[in-house]
Parts: C-alpha cells; sequence; structure tokens
C-alpha cells in the first residue's frame, strides 16, 4: 500500500470516530438482507441490531442512527417469528367484525387503528360477516402472525359454545404472547386470559326509557334486537328497569324484536301502525333502528315529534343531521377501540392493571324527537 493511500484511510478513520464514511451497498435483489448484513454494514454485532430494533434496550443515538440507516439502504424486514421467539415481536393489532360496513363498527375500527398508530403498531381489520368458521381461521391466522392483540367486536349469543370457543382462543394467543381483546362481547368465565372492554348497555338504555315515561309517555313501542344476543338483552333488560321504576306495567304487544338495521325499524313500525296499535313514543335499540321507523312514520302520514316521539341508541354521525335531530343515547365507539388496545399492550409490556375488564360510560344526547305530553 502506498503512503497516499495510508493518509488517506487514515483521514477517513479519523472524521468518522475510526469507522469507514462509506456507506452500505445494498445487497442483490436475489436475495433477502439479513441481520448479519445489516451488523456488518453498521459496523455492530448481530445483538445490537436486535437490541435497537426491539428497542427494549438502551443503546446510543449514534448508534441507532448508523443501524437504522444500514436498514434502510439494504431494505432489512424482520423476520418476525425470529423475533417472537426471543420475546421482541412487533407484531399488528388485528381487529375482527362481523361487518365493516356497520356505522358503530367503523368508529370502533377507527380507535383501533389510532391506538395501534401511537404505539408504533400496524393494524389490520378482518370481517367475519358472522362465519365462526372465518373468526375460527382469523384467530389462528393471528396467532401465528403473532399479533399483539387480537380484537373481537360485537354481540354474541352468551352460551357454552360461545365460552368454549372464546376461552380456547384466549389461551392460544396467550400462549404466543398475544392478547385477546373482547369489545362489547358477553364477558368470558373467570380466569379466561383475555382483556375484555365494554360500555353500559343496560344504563344507557334505562336512561333512555326513562327520558320518555318522564316526559309522559306510558305507551312506548320497544324495536329491540334480536333475542339472545348480549348488546341486545343488556337493553331490553334496561328498557325493562325503567318500566319498573316509573310503575309503568310491561306490554307484550308493544315489543317487537328484529335486526338492528333500518329495513327492520321501517317494518315492524309499519306493522305497528297498519294493524292500528296505540303508542305515542318508539325506542328504538339502534340508530338505524330509529332512521328506519322514521321512514315509517313518514310514510305513514305520521309527525316526529308531533304525534309520535323517538329516542335512538348509538349517535352515529347521521343522528344529528336528520330532520327533526335524533334524540339518542352516546355510545364511546372510538375510545371502546382505544382503551381494549391500549389494554391489551400494556399487559404485553408487563404494566400493571388494576382491572381487565372495563366498563364505559353511554350518555343520552337530548335532541328535536321527543315531544313532552305533560
Amino acid at each position: 500500500m502506498t503512503p497516499s493511500t495510508n493518509k488517506a484511510s487514515s483521514s477517513a478513520k479519523n472524521a468518522n470516530g475510526g469507522r469507514s464514511s462509506r456507506k452500505p451497498k445494498p445487497l442483490s435483489a436475489s436475495r433477502p438482507s439479513t441481520i448479519r448484513d445489516v451488523a456488518a454494514a453498521a459496523g455492530v454485532s448481530s445483538a445490537t441490531v436486535s437490541r435497537v430494533l426491539a428497542g427494549n434496550y438502551p443503546v446510543s443515538a449514534e448508534t441507532k442512527e448508523r443501524v437504522m440507516a444500514a436498514v434502510e439502504s439494504l431494505n432489512y424486514v424482520m423476520n418476525v417469528h425470529a423475533q417472537a421467539l426471543a420475546g421482541n415481536a412487533v407484531g399488528p393489532v388485528a381487529l375482527v367484525i362481523d361487518n365493516i360496513l356497520g356505522a358503530s363498527l367503523a368508529h370502533i375500527a377507527a380507535g383501533v387503528e389510532q391506538e395501534s398508530a401511537l404505539h408504533g403498531r400496524i393494524s389490520l381489520i378482518c370481517a367475519t360477516h358472522g362465519d365462526r368458521v372465518r373468526e375460527d381461521e382469523l384467530v389462528r391466522l393471528m396467532r401465528q402472525q403473532h399479533a399483539a392483540a387480537v380484537v373481537l367486536v360485537g354481540g354474541a349469543v352468551a352460551d357454552a359454545a360461545y365460552h368454549a370457543r372464546i376461552t380456547a382462543y384466549a389461551r392460544a394467543l396467550d400462549a404466543v404472547g398475544s392478547r385477546l381483546v373482547l369489545c362489547g362481547r358477553p364477558t368470558p368465565p373467570p380466569g379466561t386470559p383475555a382483556t375484555v372492554v365494554e360500555y353500559d348497555n343496560r344504563g344507557g338504555a334505562f336512561h333512555a326509557a326513562s327520558y320518555l315515561l318522564t316526559a309522559g309517555h306510558r305507551r312506548i313501542l320497544y324495536l329491540g334486537g334480536v333475542p339472545g344476543f348480549s348488546a341486545g338483552e343488556e337493553r331490553h333488560a334496561g328498557y325493562l328497569d325503567a318500566l319498573r321504576a316509573h310503575g309503568v306495567p310491561y306490554a307484550e304487544e308493544l315489543d317487537a324484536a328484529g335486526d338492528f338495521d333500518r329495513p327492520a325499524g321501517y317494518l315492524r313500525t309499519q306493522e305497528a301502525i297498519r294493524s292500528g296499535l296505540d303508542f305515542t313514543a318508539i325506542f328504538a335499540s339502534a340508530d338505524m333502528v330509529a332512521v328506519g321507523a322514521a321512514a315509517a312514520l313518514q310514510d305513514e302520514g305520521v309527525k316526529v315529534p308531533d304525534e309520535v316521539s323517538i329516542i335512538g341508541f348509538d349517535d352515529i354521525p347521521m343522528a344529528a343531521e336528520l330532520t327533526p335531530a335524533l334524540t339518542t343515547v352516546r355510545v364511546p365507539y372510538e375510545e371502546l377501540g382505544r382503551t381494549g388496545v391500549r389494554l391489551a399492550l400494556e399487559h404485553r409490556e408487563g404494566r400493571s392493571r388494576a382491572s381487565e375488564h372495563v366498563i364505559l360510560s353511554t350518555q343520552l344526547v337530548v335532541r328535536d324527537t321527543v315531544r313532552r305530553l305533560t
């Protein structure tokens, strides 16, 4: 080696704290880069690269900068399964729902995505369309991918089969360091390794029905959900609680169960009107049911709230835009998703929680669809 070459090499070494200033060259596209390639390019050990990527060990800012520059230059992608075996997996947060088109479910999804992003996690949204086999497959897939959390949303029938399935999900996910989160679903048996976040369905329904009763309504048509499903059952219980609290006898002919959608609200209301059923108010157990009921009243020439009052449940964005604007019960759907993800990630990180079962409050929102009779 010539003296001039030695001098140049020495200058480069001194200018960079003893390390070369050359940028790492990208590998050939014929094979993916490895953690050893990143370590060699950054001039550190493979263990140091792992620590930087995991973020669970103190590393100097200068070392972290070199490692991340090498990662970017080499287009390095972590092996999720290897990271999981080391306890350092940065897995996704998976939201598993029946239908991505539901207005309330969209807000839960927004909360899940926002909280996941805040913690540096990717969120995935998976729809089952009510297919339990599909739900099984998705939970199994997320277990294989070492998801940080799997969030199941929506009502369910809390029978023995449900509890057995949920317990199996929770234990399988817990075995690989993942966490099952139940949002608005029936509470699993004691000892199940899962996080439960729900909202006060029963209390919200009680306040809605009580508002109508306090306004003087005694003949309230209740448009409930499908019998057996948890959310519908809890709202129905709140409605019955209010009748008892106000000393109003239960009238079976005013209790009409059905789906939580607009067509069901329309048809049940139309049938009630055409059958000559006497009622002065409607308690729709979901806002979309209330939208259908309002449409049926309009088509039958019944004015809201002058002739029939309506109250809903959910407070979807459309509720405030209706004419007249819908009085309803606000459910903190976005906070439901955020809280579920936050608790699951805190559990995974070993941060203690006073409870893994949280109930969020609901709120009566008074607008323009209820008229006082007294």
